[in-house]
């Protein structure tokens, strides 16, 4: 049993990409494969940035950045991701998946993304989210 001290801080979610509230009130539960990201780009500060186009990864059903290069089933863009979520624990051990929620419909405000996103990505997403 440990008994030590901890501090943990916590922050606000920055959701400025998202362009209206419509079809927030609808995520749907993914599992990530911390894999498939890079922590360079994708966790800096040890979380996964809100915002970021996930694709599906057709062996496994886990979901990771979009890539329309790779050829895993990440090549669709399948939505984005609603919250930021953590990938490195207090104790700075790294998480194999996590637990995210994703935004399938919604308005995007294209310039505030975390990353960006090329023309066959929002092809992918057409008639369900739109780019202002």
């Amino acid at each position: 049993m440990d008994l030590s001290l901890k501090s943990e801080s916590f922050g606000q979610d920055r959701r400025d990409w998202l362009g209206s509230a419509h079809g927030t009130d609808a995520p749907v539960p993914v599992t990530l494969d911390v894999s498939k990201f890079t922590s360079g780009t994708h966790y800096p500060q040890g979380f996964i940035k809100s915002g970021i186009p996930l694709g599906k990864v057709t062996a496994t059903s886990r979901y990771g950045p979009y890539d329309n290069a790779a050829t895993d089933g990440r090549e669709v863009c399948i939505g984005f991701l609603f919250t930021d979520q953590n990938v490195i624990s207090p104790r700075g051990v790294a998480s194999t998946t996590v637990i995210g929620s994703m935004l399938l419909h919604c308005f995007i405000r294209e310039a505030k993304l975390p990353v960006s996103i090329d023309s066959a990505g929002k092809a992918d997403v057409a008639g369900r989210v739109v780019f202002v």
